[in-house]
């Protein structure tokens, strides 16, 4: 995998995949920003909820659950000090479907954090991250 992170002015970047895609990174105005991008921590925490929801939806695709929606909050603690590295991370899943059953999500969850989810198990070896799930049936 590639990555190049080109800077435009202050602190705006815009971070290129090797896959093709942008992403505009920016800070606050009062660090010299113009608030015009997503933070690089809060990158990290999409890159986390992604991979999870990634593995999430297809474990329970997979496993022929009727899966209409998943939603999945990710809320972070971090230190107060300088690095302000993360201490905390959550992931809430919200899965709607049809009959789904409470074990099929659960293990698609464990599954994804235990044996999938890249990010989430390389993170997990610094920061306490824990995942909890609700289901929404249609």
């Amino acid at each position: 995998m590639r990555a190049t992170i080109k800077w435009i002015d202050g602190v705006m970047f815009v971070g290129e995949t090797g896959s093709g895609h942008a992403v505009v990174i920016d800070g606050p105005p009062d660090h010299g920003g113009r608030n015009m991008g997503v933070r690089p921590m809060e990158l990290l925490l999409l890159g986390v909820g992604g991979c999870s929801s990634f593995d999430v939806v297809q474990i329970l695709q997979k496993g022929r659950n009727h899966i209409t929606h998943c939603v999945t909050e990710v809320t972070a603690e971090r230190v107060d000090a300088i690095p302000s590295v993360f201490s905390k991370i959550h992931l809430h899943f919200i899965v709607t479907g049809h009959d789904l059953k409470p074990a099929a999500v659960e293990r698609a969850v464990k599954l994804s954090a235990e044996k999938y989810c890249s990010a989430s198990i390389m993170l997990s070896k610094a920061v306490e991250i824990t995942h909890d799930f609700e289901i929404i049936e249609v």
